[in-house]
């Protein structure tokens, strides 16, 4: 295994959007239906992803809307973007923020300090590996990265009425399992029983 060097401490804060990825959205969803008397079942797993999908969806058209400062109307009319509600400027901020800390936060995975846990954040692994000038930088975009991704899945649990507080580590656990999913080859991740691994590691 070799390591890239650490990257020095990024100063700019303008935020950019990417739109996540329907592939990665997608992978929210395992199909756990089946036939019965002609009639489809669909088991409380798949409702509930369906759920999170739904509104996860409905959160990331909030940002692209409000990526811009105008956009036309259906009409073809020039329009101002509307203020956005506190809670839901929250999230929206979060989803930014997501995005902003991409680049920085898949580098660091990369060199296998900073892994996908279980519980759908991200853990600091190897602290040694930091130099000493970037370890405020490191914990700084940690703490980010996973305030901002519980702000989301509060948000998705909030915003929708047929789910509950209760609800919320289930949504972990699927969100957990989506990073796990969409982890690149070498980076390490958190199996549910706790086990740290690598993706796909090289025989």
């Amino acid at each position: 295994m070799f390591y890239l060097p650490i990257p020095p401490y990024r100063t700019d804060h303008t935020f950019s959007f990417h739109p996540i990825s329907l592939t990665l959205l997608l992978a929210l969803l395992t199909a756990c239906s089946g036939p019965l008397v002609g009639v489809t079942v669909v088991d409380e797993r798949t409702a509930l992803e369906n759920q999170v999908l739904g509104t996860y969806q409905e959160l990331n058209q909030q940002v692209m809307l409000v990526a811009s400062v105008r956009y036309i109307d259906p009409k073809g009319k020039l329009k101002q973007t509307q203020e956005l509600p506190p809670g839901k400027k929250d999230v929206v901020r979060a989803l930014q923020r997501v995005s902003f800390n991409k680049d920085d936060l898949n580098r660091y995975k990369s060199l296998g300090i900073i892994g996908e846990n279980n519980e759908g954040g991200v853990t600091l692994l190897e602290p040694e590996k930091v130099q000493p000038d970037d370890r405020a930088f490191v914990e700084n975009l940690i703490n980010e990265e996973n305030e901002d991704r519980l702000e989301i899945m509060s948000r998705i649990i909030e915003t929708n009425e047929t789910l509950t507080p209760s609800e919320l580590p289930r949504v972990h656990k699927m969100f957990a399992a989506l990073n796990r999913d969409k982890a690149l080859k070498g980076e390490r991740i958190q199996l549910d029983n706790g086990t740290w691994t690598q993706k796909d590691p090289t025989p």
